[in-house]
């Protein structure tokens, strides 16, 4: 059957997401503890001195641990692991919770200053003139606040929906917004795990983006390897004859 979807994770598909969530990462929790310093300056201990970054980061896990609905929202968990760290360094409870939504508002300035693959913009631009097209993502990365957002008729944050990938309802609400069957969709993505099993056990093809090579040699059927997505536009030309 003919593809008439594509759908799209974002993180590592469309852009390189290491270097954006490292530079996130420590410039919101460093901001953070320069604006506590600066807000109390009498205090004994910075807030980084007295809570570095890796216990922010082991907080965050406990936090997932302790709200397994929320475990896909990474934003609520960013937030609530800084609400409680910041109340326990000794802010009242409601600094506390104006600290740390500062805070993640910071993050996700740092978090949506990122550079598209160069191709990316032109070949969306061409594929939605014959496919509808929809974002999956896992992430916090939202379209809204990205240039790419205009070629995407549909965005579904899985995590927001409390059913990250792999869970196939982010994928089945993709399709029904899109009004196509599995089998007129084809998902682009680089996770084995969350893209690839998924969309092909609903009958998807995938076009996989295993960047490393570091895939199984045998592929299940109408699943399709890509090193960059820049190859999309020859698989589905492909596809299409």
């Amino acid at each position: 059957m003919a593809i008439t979807a594509l759908t799209f994770d974002l993180d590592d598909t469309l852009w390189n997401n290491r270097p954006v969530l490292e530079r996130a990462e420590a410039g919101h929790y460093q901001w953070l503890s320069d604006a506590l310093a600066a807000a109390s300056p009498d205090a004994g201990n910075a807030f980084m001195a007295h809570y570095p970054l890796h216990a922010y980061q082991q907080h965050r896990a406990d936090v997932a641990q302790r709200f397994p609905l929320k475990r896909g929202d990474f934003t609520w968990i960013r937030e609530r692991a800084l609400f409680e760290m910041v109340e326990a360094y000794g802010l009242p409870r409601l600094r506390a919770r104006l600290w740390a939504a500062h805070a993640i508002a910071h993050f996700l300035d740092l978090r949506h200053d990122l550079t598209p693959y160069p191709e990316v913009v032109a070949m969306l631009d061409t594929l939605r003139r014959s496919y509808r097209i929809a974002a999956i993502t896992n992430g916090n990365a939202d379209l809204k606040r990205l240039d790419l957002a205009d070629h995407f008729s549909v965005m579904i944050a899985a995590g927001e929906l409390h059913a990250p990938k792999p869970d196939p309802r982010a994928f089945l609400a993709a399709l029904a917004r899109l009004r196509a069957r599995p089998s007129q969709a084809l998902h682009v993505g680089d996770s084995w795990r969350e893209d690839v099993l998924p969309a092909q056990r609903l009958g998807m093809q995938v076009a996989w983006i295993d960047a490393k090579n570091e895939g199984p040699r045998e592929l299940p059927p109408g699943v399709y390897r890509l090193t960059h997505v820049r190859e999309l536009p020859t698989l589905l030309a492909r596809l299409a004859g």
